[in-house]
């Protein structure tokens, strides 16, 4: 490795000193690496080294840095006022506008001017670093090294290898990557390498689910925040993340894969940016802000209605136990016949399918059925929210009744239209789905996709590790459904799912 990472005298370059800059400065300071700072805008460096020093002011105040902490970074950070002055640095960081050609240039701008085995790397989060390095005289010394907004807090980095990358230079930003306190996982060069590659399941599905009409954008937040256990619901992330960054990836990444299925953006998201509707930022997304909080969405109040007796599908024998349990601790007759009673409240617990296909399965009427939810589990005391699926011919007696059935527990409850799927199971699938198809590509090992997926995106396991939390048959069977259902490309399982899932073992099980 030509560039000694641990070195004490390590010095790399900075150019672009915007928020991403300011980041990787601050923690590379903070790291004992010497810091170049550098910005084309007059000013802009010398700004941004007043706003790391403050920024690690703040922290020695709180305590969380000595004093003495404070003065080695702040003396590690200084500004250059010309391009040149960067030929001492061993690794130069680009963080400027995300344009291919700025950056081509800016790069070949640098050849000039820095040592042979001087690392050329870039921040860029969704572009090629095969192009970028290809425009330069020396490609095999240039690699993606992609952290995220804000880096400090981000503790995740990713190492882009393009394909003309030389080997040494993804092992010294690995390194370079865990000196600076960051997990650091390697990736191919490929389009959204991991995190904005995995992202493509959770929002674009949700959107999918509000276009189809089967329930309000509030009730797939609470689902996914209660039932699936999400930080937040996907409109609330694209409220807070702005239509105006999300909904161009959606729609580079889509492209960028040749209009791959799994990623196909919805005309919603586009036709709300069109409308400047884009989130907090604007006062108005999905939500209206007051102060910077979102408004109070309608929740459903539970109806005084109770059913006469309750018929439980066997299709799942062990969900069907739970059910019967809630009903008879409602104090709800429960039947045990092969075949409900002309009145009976008919519940049915899906896997993938729409409840409309399971009542026509089952010689069920579909006026008396209701699907419900088990997959995330149902317990009483152990499920924060149930949700219920009604088919289109569904009574409203039949519906309340089951409400008031699921409810009585004091389990908050949402009522959906038929989705195959349900809401929480088909968007898991999911993202399930493409965090396995990251893995048979040979993007990054499985251990490094859940590692970036849970850092970068603060969901609750990473998608290979929900694959096995929930069962890679069961996840299978969802996708499977679904596919079979609409028809859709969209939901074709991925073959690393498939093959593990039909061998029984963790979807985390590299190939030997």
């Amino acid at each position: 490795m030509p560039v000694d990472i641990q070195s004490p005298s390590l010095c790399i370059g900075i150019v672009g000193t915007g928020a991403m800059g300011r980041g990787i400065a601050q923690i590379a300071a903070q790291a004992g690496i010497r810091v170049l700072l550098f910005d084309a805008l007059h000013g802009a460096a010398a700004n941004a080294r007043e706003t790391v020093v403050g920024t690690l002011g703040k922290l020695a105040g709180k305590g969380k840095i000595s004093a003495e902490a404070l003065a080695a970074a702040t003396a590690k950070l200084e500004v250059v006022p010309r391009l040149d002055e960067l030929a001492s640095a061993q690794v130069i960081i680009e963080a400027i506008v995300e344009n291919l050609d700025v950056k081509k240039q800016l790069f070949q701008q640098l050849e000039d001017i820095i040592a042979a085995d001087c690392i050329l790397a870039t921040n860029t989060s969704s572009l090629s670093v095969t192009s970028l390095a290809a425009a330069c005289k020396r490609p095999e010394r240039v690699g993606g090294f992609h952290f995220f907004n804000p880096v400090p807090l981000m503790k995740i980095v990713e190492v882009i290898d393009g394909l003309l990358t030389a080997p040494w230079v993804c092992e010294a930003l690995l390194a370079l990557g865990r000196r600076m306190g960051h997990t650091a996982v390697a990736a191919r060069d490929t389009p959204g390498f991991i995190v904005n590659h995995a992202g493509r399941g959770f929002a674009t599905e949700a959107l999918r689910i509000l276009g189809e009409g089967v329930t309000d954008f509030w009730e797939i937040d609470r689902i996914m925040r209660e039932v699936a256990g999400f930080r937040m619901g996907p409109f609330e992330l694209l409220d807070l993340t702005g239509l105006d960054v999300s909904q161009p990836v959606m729609e580079s990444i889509y492209h960028q894969y040749y209009e791959e299925p799994r990623y196909r953006p919805s005309a919603l998201a586009a036709q709300r940016l069109a409308g400047g509707l884009l989130g907090r930022k604007t006062g108005r997304g999905f939500y209206t802000y007051a102060n910077g909080a979102p408004g109070a969405m309608p929740a459903a109040a539970v109806p005084s209605a109770r059913a006469t007796s309750v018929w439980v599908s066997q299709t799942h024998p062990e969900w069907a136990d739970v059910v019967r349990e809630i009903a008879a601790a409602a104090g709800v007759k429960v039947e045990t016949d092969y075949t409900p009673s002309a009145d009976a409240l008919c519940i049915v617990t899906p896997l993938g399918a729409d409840i409309t296909t399971c009542c026509v399965g089952k010689g069920l009427d579909p006026r008396n059925a209701v699907g419900i939810d088990c997959l995330f589990g149902i317990s009483a005391g152990k499920s924060a929210r149930r949700t219920l699926m009604t088919t289109p011919l569904t009574t409203a007696a039949m519906r309340d009744a089951a409400h008031a059935l699921f409810a009585a527990d004091g389990t908050p409850v949402t009522v959906i239209r038929d989705s195959a799927g349900f809401i929480a199971q088909r968007i898991v699938a999911c993202i399930v789905n493409i965090g396995c198809d990251i893995a048979q590509q040979r993007v990054a090992n499985p251990a490094d996709i859940d590692r970036a997926v849970t850092l970068g995106l603060a969901y609750p396991k990473g998608p290979l590790a929900f694959g096995d939390a929930l069962g890679a048959r069961n996840v299978l069977t969802i996708l499977e459904a679904m596919q079979d259902f609409y028809g859709d490309p969209r939901y074709r399982p991925s073959p690393w799912l498939k093959r593990r899932a039909l061998l029984g073992v963790s979807l985390l099980t590299e190939e030997t």
